[in-house]
Parts: C-alpha cells; structure tokens; sequence
C-alpha cells in the first residue's frame, strides 16, 4: 500500500526511492511487525483476561505445565494482526504470489480460532472436531494447488506441477498434475499441524517460527533477483522477492509476540497462531518451489511432527498386538511431542527452548548453506 502510494513520487523525492528496494521494505517490515506486536500485545492480553479465555492444560502432560492453567491462549491474534498488516503495508499488492501466502495465513489462522474459541469459550474439551479442521486444511490444499497449476509463474523455465532439489544445479522434480496437487496439500496440512504439535513450550514454537521466517525472506530475496539467481545457480523466479516482505513480516509478528510468549508466558498463541504460522510458512515453501528446503531449515518442527507419529503409530501397533500401550516398553518416546520427552528426562523449560532454538538455527544454517554446497 505504501509502495503504491509513495513510490510514483520517486522522481520527485529520492525517499520514495528507497521503496524500489525490497530489502528496505523487508526492514520496515520487520520493524512494523513488531511495532504493531508490542501496541497490541498488552489490548490483547487484556482482552482475553477480561473474557477469561485461559488455557487448557492436558491432566496427561508434564506436573510442571498446571501451573499454566488459565493464562490467556488465543494470542495468535496478535501475530496474524502484525504480520498482514505490515505485509499490507508494505508489499506490492499486485503480487498474486504474496495474496496467496496472506490468504494461507488468514485461512489456517480462521480455522484456528474457531478450534481456540470452540475449546476455551465454549467449554467444548475437543474444541473443533479433528475431520473438520483437516477438511478446512485439506481444501485450502486442493485450491492452492489447482491455482498453482492454471496460473504458474510466469519468466521462469520450471514447470507448474514442479519442485526444485536441495544440493544440485538447476535439478527440479516434475510431478503429474494429480499428484503435485496431492504434494502441495499433504505440504500445506503438514506444517500448519507440524507448527502447532510444536507450541508446548513458553516461546518454543514462536522462536523457530521466526528464524524459519528469517531464512525464507531471504531465500525469496535471492530467488528473485537474475544476478543472485545465476551467481547462486537457482532458478529465478520474478517477482518472488515480494514474498521476502511477507517473510520479514511474519518474523516481526514472530519476535513482537515472543516479547509477551517468553517464558513465564503472559500468552499463549494457541491454534490462531500456530495454524497460520505453519499455514503461511508451507505456502512459502511451496510458492518458491523450495518444500524440501522448508524440511531442512525447520528440522525440528519435522522432529517435532515425526515423534508424535512414531509414538501414536507404536501405541496403535502394541494396542493390537498386546492389548496395552501403558508398559515403558511401549514407547518409543517418555512422552510425545519430542520438547515433553526431555521435560520427561528432567531438563527444565527454559533449557529445552534454548536448546531447540540452537538447533532450529543450525537447520537454518544446513538449508541457507544448500544455496552454496551445490
């Protein structure tokens, strides 16, 4: 929006230049994501006491995790408000491949919300039935990837239906139109679950969002300039450095709402947040044709996702062979998802942030390392 307002005057006024720079947007991004994160972040948290939507905590989970019973959930509101509106703000709005990533966020967030409200307003201890929110997340899925399909992007040499490989030189996999439309939904739906099986710790999830956010704003800016594109040996893909505002956008929101999620948390973002973080981080990686990128640089929201499947999967297998899931021998993890297993283990929260944090920045610096090591 300011882009459209400002820049026709850069002719006139060499500021209004400075906006034909996506880096400078990409900045002012971040910097009015988090503005907005801190104004808001203090209304919210009143609100949502006012209303005593509070947390549910699991009577199954760490003994440590009851004494976060009642604090305010639903917070992701806060993320969704500064990330869109400083992308708004900020970002080309005739870019449709930024729409599209907004509209994830948007939709993942509204399913979330619906799931929070159902649970701590309504009382209702399942909140939003589980075929219900996959059916929502299911067909934004479908929808993308038709869309990607009948409207591709245009100046570059990939196919629609196609996905590029970490480690090689203008390698790209092209999948059968039913199938990459199968790929970007099981994609989409993996990380808006992934995300949210992730936020059980105070700041956990927020953290690796945010470095997970930083590391595409910056494969988008690449991505989108011919110079970085051949120098790096990647495709190009025009107009994809919009995408690093979205990007630096959501990184904002990130890190203001983390000021309020930091552990003892004064908020928790509940669905609303974590659905949409991974809702718009999945999208992302699917724009840019970079999916398996996104699986290196958010390694531990993968490790996250894939423990919770591994001790469900054990559960199910002892229950049919045995008759018993309760038996130590039956786990394959103290308690899933993985941060419980090492709460389980005795490492305190604040460690176990921490030190996923170091390893979710490693995962960053594994993925953004691809762009060389080719």
């Amino acid at each position: 929006m300011i882009y459209e307002l400002l820049f026709p005057y850069a002719h006139q006024y060499s500021l209004a230049n400075l906006l034909s720079y996506i880096s400078f947007r990409a900045g002012a991004a971040i910097a009015t994501a988090l503005l907005l994160a801190f104004v808001t972040g203090p209304w919210v948290i009143a609100r949502l006491q006012a209303h005593k939507v509070g947390q549910i905590v699991r009577t199954d989970g760490p003994a440590t995790h009851l004494g976060k019973r009642g604090t305010p959930t639903m917070g992701g509101v806060i993320i969704l408000v500064a990330s869109v509106v400083s992308t708004l703000l900020w970002a080309k709005l005739d870019n449709r491949f930024v729409m599209i990533a907004l509209a994830a966020t948007v939709w993942m967030g509204g399913i979330g919300f619906v799931d929070d409200w159902l649970k701590v307003v309504q009382r209702r201890p399942r909140g939003l039935v589980a075929r219900y929110k996959l059916a929502g997340q299911i067909s934004f899925g479908l929808a993308l990837g038709v869309v990607l399909l009948v409207f591709p992007w245009s100046g570059t040499v990939l196919p629609p239906s196609s996905t590029t490989v970490p480690f090689f030189k203008y390698v790209f996999i092209v999948l059968e139109p039913p199938l990459y439309i199968a790929f970007v939904t099981f994609v989409v739906t993996a990380w808006s679950n992934a995300v949210n099986l992730t936020d059980g710790l105070d700041g956990l999830a927020t953290g690796l969002s945010a470095i997970a956010a930083l590391s595409f704003a910056a494969f988008a800016y690449l991505f989108g300039r011919t110079d970085a594109s051949e120098y790096l040996k990647v495709f190009y893909l025009p107009g994809a450095g919009e995408l690093a505002i979205f990007c630096a956008s959501l990184m904002g929101g990130c890190l203001g709402f983390l000021w309020f999620n930091a552990h003892p948390a004064k908020v928790f973002m509940g669905d609303t947040g974590s659905l949409a973080i991974g809702g718009g981080l999945g999208t992302t990686a699917i724009l840019l044709k970079a999916e398996f990128l996104l699986v290196l640089v958010g390694g531990v929201f993968v490790a996250e996702a894939v423990s919770v499947v591994l001790q469900t999967s054990v559960f199910r297998y002892r229950l049919r062979r045995y008759g018993r899931v309760f038996a130590e021998q039956h786990r394959v993890f103290r308690m899933a998802p993985l941060h419980h297993h090492f709460e389980q283990l005795g490492w305190h929260e604040t460690t176990v942030v921490t030190r996923f944090y170091i390893l979710g920045l490693i995962c960053a610096l594994v993925g953004l390392a691809t762009l060389k090591i080719r």
